[in-house]
């Protein structure tokens, strides 16, 4: 019996090696695109895995079964995957560096796996041995996948919005959001020197209860660091709440300066959380202010796993 071509066990473990080597040296981690255009350079394609499955004519065989092997890893806890990026864990980092053989590695995720979805037997310890190889089976893989490449390609539209947005319109954003969650917007910024503070929101209309919220926003690519977190909490009073609002995120010596402040609470939010909140109060959010940034939800078959 002649073997159909497929993509064996251990060159599983080669692209997935390809794709943790390639988030060691991001630790803050690549969009799943990134990672997928990046892959290639890292570890070539075979000629079959720069082909296409029937059931999808626009991604190669390699991106498409690499991106279903990262389930496992994501189970495995080794990989960590959002709308923004993925992100190689501790416990990822570590079996890169355990488990050097491709196929040990593309095992122990397969194992790990197993131990996630208890009610799953292994039958054959080869299980995924030609896996790409049967294009009945790719189609699954492809459905599998189509949620995650839709949020990838919905994120990306998302974020080009909001990272291109004016400042002030951003800044208006902010306090659209805050209104929707049931705070009282009570002053927001007008063009010009803001002294680090872009709004201020109150629990009440009159701002006589609760605390005194104070808001900076800033609309940048790249992470605040320490001392722009230092400088927003000493424009902070006694009895006020800051909320640090970055497109570009933080870097962990700011978020690590946060967790230790025992006298000021303020949050941080990146853009990704951002986003969610702005999901998650959408429907409460005025009209007018929805124009900001108009959302649709778009539903997928949810996922036996």
């Amino acid at each position: 019996m002649v073997k159909k071509p497929g993509i064996s066990m251990e060159r599983q473990g080669e692209l997935i090696r390809g794709v943790f080597k390639i988030l060691l040296d991001h630790p803050e981690g690549l969009s799943g695109r990134q990672v997928m255009d990046r892959l290639p350079e890292v570890v070539p394609f075979t000629e079959y895995e720069q082909g296409h499955y029937d059931s999808n004519p626009t991604e190669t065989r390699g991106v498409i079964a690499t991106r279903f092997w990262t389930v496992n890893c994501v189970k495995a806890g080794w990989l960590v995957k959002s709308k923004a990026a993925w992100t190689l864990t501790e416990a990822g980092r570590e079996a890169y560096e355990k488990y050097p053989d491709p196929r040990d590695l593309a095992r122990e995720s397969q194992r790990k796996y197993e131990a996630w979805k208890k009610q799953q037997v292994v039958a054959d310890a080869e299980v995924g041995e030609d896996l790409g190889a049967d294009e009945e089976e790719a189609e699954s893989v492809t459905e599998t996948m189509s949620v995650e490449l839709a949020e990838e390609a919905a994120w990306t539209h998302i974020s080009a919005h909001l990272a291109a947005m004016d400042p002030y319109d951003f800044q208006n954003l902010v306090a659209a959001l805050l209104r929707a969650m049931g705070y009282h917007v009570g002053w927001v910024s007008p063009p010009g020197p803001d002294r680090g503070i872009d709004v201020v929101a109150y629990t009440d209309p009159l701002g006589a209860t609760g605390p005194r919220i104070k808001v900076q926003v800033k609309r940048r690519a790249d992470k605040i660091a320490v001392d722009g977190v230092r400088a927003f909490l000493a424009v902070l009073g006694t009895h006020d709440v800051g909320l640090f609002i970055s497109t570009g995120g933080f870097t962990s010596d700011a978020e690590r300066e946060v967790r230790g402040q025992e006298n000021r609470r303020v949050t941080l939010i990146d853009m990704e959380k951002l986003f969610d909140l702005w999901v998650e109060h959408y429907e409460s959010i005025a009209d007018a202010d929805k124009t900001l940034l108009p959302i649709t939800p778009v539903y997928f078959l949810a996922s036996r796993e």
